[in-house]
C-alpha cells in the first residue's frame, strides 16, 4: 500500500506506485501534477508566488516559485527515472480571493499565467486544468493513475 503525501504550500512531493499526493488550500497558488504513466513517477507542488527573480533576500525556498519550483521538482523526478518526454501536467488553483482593481495585486492569475510559462518552457503538456474564479481547492493525485480529484466546500469535487 502506497502513502498519503501532503504537500504543503510553498513545496512539492515526488510519489509512485500506489502513493497518494494530497494539497490543500489552493487559493490563488497553484498545485501542478506532473504524471509519467511510462513509470508512475509523479510530483505534486504548490506554487505560492510566479517569479523568484522579484526576490531579493535569498534566504526563501524555491519551492514557493512557478519559475524554479517546477524545474527542480522535474530534475527529481528524472533522477529518479522518470520518462521526461512522456511527463503530462494537470493545474488547480489561481483564483482571486480578494477584488482588486490593480491586477498587479491579482496574484492568481499571474500564478496562472507563470505555471504556463514554465510548463512550455519545459516542453510538458497540459491535459487538463480547474483554474481561475474565486474559490478554494483541494487537490488530490493519484501517483499510480494520473486521476486527480478537484474538491471545494462552493463547487463540490470533480475529476480532471
Amino acid at each position: 500500500m502506497g502513502q498519503k503525501l501532503i504537500v504543503g504550500i510553498s513545496d512539492w512531493k515526488i510519489g509512485k506506485g500506489d502513493d497518494i499526493l494530497v494539497t490543500y488550500a489552493l487559493g490563488s497558488c497553484i498545485g501542478t501534477c506532473l504524471y509519467d504513466k511510462t513509470t508512475g513517477i509523479s510530483g505534486l507542488s504548490h506554487i505560492m508566488l510566479p517569479d523568484s527573480t522579484a526576490i531579493i533576500d535569498g534566504n526563501t525556498t524555491r519551492m514557493k516559485f512557478a519559475d524554479t519550483a517546477l524545474p527542480d521538482m522535474l530534475d527529481r523526478m528524472r533522477a529518479m527515472g522518470a520518462n521526461v518526454p512522456a511527463i503530462k501536467a494537470k493545474i488547480a488553483g489561481g483564483a482571486v480571493m480578494f477584488q482588486t482593481t490593480n491586477s498587479k495585486f491579482n496574484i492568481g492569475q499571474r500564478n496562472i499565467e507563470a505555471v504556463k510559462a514554465a510548463l512550455q518552457r519545459l516542453r510538458i503538456p497540459i491535459l487538463a486544468e480547474d483554474v481561475g474564479l474565486n474559490y478554494g481547492r483541494t487537490m488530490t493525485f493519484w501517483a499510480q493513475n494520473g486521476a486527480v480529484e478537484i474538491s471545494s466546500t462552493i463547487m463540490g469535487k470533480k475529476m480532471i
